[in-house]
């Protein structure tokens, strides 16, 4: 089966002309061996290469680019497959951009296509290839910055801030991750995790329970949330719970119940963030909807939770327009290298601006994700890297500090 890859990179620096030279015919040889066809587009700066070839030779020679040192941030735009190759004559053929006057360059390019007429300009490489040629690309480019030039120190995640205990018969308890914003080393809110008595995750607790138990039992759960941000003397950030969407509709006085719970525990219905996940179908928007005025009238936040693994995606966000929209940790698995990942969350960033929502980026793990989520301006983030769930405590958060 034929495999077409397309990747991004800039290059390292002082990487010399005659070096670029040297590079594409040793690719140009590597690549005949192979039985893998290209070419090269480079600005001056950056690389954008297109591969195509049998799978297990792209995906080989590409393990291998990733790891070449002449060059860094290297991002793949396309993984795809076709019935033929677009540059089949060349192993790598390099199109220095330099060399041609705004629009030449995709002149030149398209010489060496072998598709043509209508196809030529559909193809899928080529409306890749097309803004790079024509220089238009950084218009909407996003580089995060050198993860080598930050460090997180270690913090002993078995020496919890304090912890409460669980009490006897208490069918469930929460872990805390707070959400953070890094370089002004501030907490905005902690997120309470549902767990089992045993500590278990959630679908051990709500598996024990008859299904028609099910959104009563989720309501009602976040008595013990609320206890446990009182009792650690929590009051300088708020507390985000999560909810089934369905509680909200199934229950008629779902949100009073919340209230009262809030209440009792001696907090504010301007401290708790509800997050209704995208992970449940919502089989009554108009009672949804009803619930979450209620909600905000009350004073309390409404975030959207997992936002792109779930069910209502797009339409949720435009209907019901949250303060928070937490970006779903599938789409940040390492965006740093993943041109589609970058391109969604662009749109995601550039749409809750317009709507003045808060972006928070889930489950980020590496420096590298932290680095280019900021550089493309996401201010609040919340996983492993800061800081992992505390089961009945706050957990110390590690910040990071610029490499000596």
């Amino acid at each position: 089966m034929l495999s077409t890859l397309i990747y991004r990179s800039r290059m390292q620096e002082g990487l010399a002309a005659h070096e670029i030279e040297a590079i594409t015919s040793a690719a140009r040889a590597r690549n005949d061996a192979l039985q893998v066809t290209g070419i090269l587009l480079f600005d001056g700066l950056h690389f954008i290469q297109v591969l195509e070839g049998p799978d297990v030779a792209v995906d080989g020679l590409f393990e291998s680019i990733s790891r070449d040192q002449r060059h860094c941030h290297v991002v793949r735009l396309l993984r795809d497959y076709a019935p033929s190759r677009r540059f089949a004559s060349m192993g790598m053929e390099l199109l220095d951009l330099r060399h041609y006057h705004a629009g030449g360059g995709l002149d030149a390019l398209l010489a060496r296509v072998t598709a043509t007429g209508s196809q030529t300009y559909e193809d899928r490489v080529l409306k890749i290839l097309r803004p790079y040629a024509e220089g238009g690309w950084k218009d909407h480019f996003v580089e995060g910055t050198d993860a080598a030039q930050w460090i997180f120190p270690p913090v002993d995640d078995a020496l919890p801030l304090q912890a409460r205990r669980l009490r006897d018969g208490q069918p469930c308890q929460f872990a805390l991750q707070p959400i953070v914003e890094p370089l002004s080393r501030t907490i905005s809110s902690y997120e309470a995790l549902l767990r089992s008595a045993s500590g278990g995750p959630p679908d051990e607790y709500f598996s024990s329970l008859p299904k028609e138990k099910l959104y009563e039992a989720d309501l009602r759960s976040k008595v013990h949330a609320f206890e446990l941000i009182n009792e650690l003397g929590i009051r300088d950030c708020k507390l985000s719970i999560n909810l089934f969407p369905m509680s909200l509709v199934a229950l008629p006085d779902a949100v009073d119940i919340l209230l009262r719970q809030i209440s009792d525990a001696t907090l504010t219905p301007q401290q708790v963030i509800v997050e209704v996940t995208e992970q449940e179908a919502i089989s009554d928007l108009k009672t949804f909807a009803s619930a979450i005025a209620e909600l905000r009238r009350a004073g309390i936040g409404v975030a959207i939770d997992d936002f792109g693994a779930g069910f209502a995606g797009l339409s949720l966000l435009a209907e019901f327009q949250p303060d928070k929209l937490k970006i779903d940790r599938t789409i940040i698995n390492a965006i740093h290298t993943d041109g589609a990942r970058q391109a969604i969350v662009r749109s995601m960033l550039q749409a809750c601006a317009a709507m003045g929502i808060t972006p928070v980026a889930e489950g980020v793990e590496t420096v590298e994700e932290w680095c280019w989520l900021q550089a493309a301006g996401v201010e609040r983030f919340q996983g492993y890297l800061f800081a992992k769930p505390a089961l009945n405590s706050a957990p110390p958060v590690r910040w990071p500090e610029a490499a000596r």
